[in-house]
């Protein structure tokens, strides 16, 4: 029997809206404010992760994201009490997912030559409370054969050596790179993937088209505006 296509699904920004997270952080400041605050929070929790990767140090990415929501607090001219800042960290096990996830994730379960996985900055804990706890995507938990973090590798995507220890997890050694599949609304994670030799499918909502430039001679291998159009290019590109 032919091997599986292997689909790994970025979590944050891909499945699993961030920008929810300012729904609770209205519970403490008006709209705006909270607006503000909270894509400051994913800004930096992602800088962060690059940061460390740049000086070749670590932290989980549950500290991560409670140092980045400090800084973003403090951007603001605010701070929070720990018991608060704890409640937030809390939301995380409930965001919101994607409109088009629940039909994109139904297309992939009625396909049986894809084994979809997620894949992740995150640690396995905090990514399976998100996965398991969400009222939106705990309904499709089953479509998922495995979570891959990179806690053991100890480096963040886009690392290269993140996206090989993805591979190792699936079995395929670096020749094979090629078969196996990101799915990703973040850009950087597009263009690591590229760049160790995956094929990676750019979920592209807002339909800007690809403007990153950081490496021009890496292209996502596709583009979609909703995840219900992944199987048709991960087909299409098959054969």
């Amino acid at each position: 029997m032919a091997d599986k296509i292997v689909v790994a699904f970025d979590l944050y920004g891909t499945l699993l809206s961030t920008e929810s997270i300012s729904k609770q952080l209205e519970e403490h400041y008006d709209h705006a404010k909270a607006q503000s605050i909270s894509a400051l929070w994913r800004r930096y929790q992602l800088e962060y992760t690059w940061r460390l990767n740049s000086m070749g140090r670590y932290e989980d990415f549950s500290t991560i994201t409670r140092n980045s929501l400090v800084h973003a607090l403090a951007d603001n001219g605010e701070q929070l009490s720990d018991a608060d800042i704890k409640h937030l960290m809390q939301a995380y096990d409930g965001l919101s997912t994607f409109p088009d996830v629940k039909p994109g994730l139904a297309h992939i379960a009625a396909d049986p030559s894809i084994q979809a996985m997620v894949f992740s900055n995150g640690t396995r804990t905090m990514i399976s409370n998100s996965v398991l706890r969400s009222k939106d995507l705990s309904l499709q938990a089953g479509v998922f054969q495995d979570i891959v973090t990179v806690d053991e590798i100890r480096q963040y995507k886009p690392s290269k050596a993140s996206y090989e220890h993805l591979a190792r997890q699936t079995r395929k050694d670096p020749s094979q790179m090629g078969k196996l599949w990101l799915v990703s609304s973040n850009p950087f994670d597009i263009v690591g993937a590229r760049h160790a030799g995956m094929q990676a499918i750019w979920v592209d909502r807002a339909g800007a088209g690809w403007k990153d430039a950081a490496a021009p001679g890496l292209q996502p291998t596709a583009i979609v505006q909703s995840l219900e159009y992944i199987v048709d290019k991960i087909q299409a590109h098959q054969s």
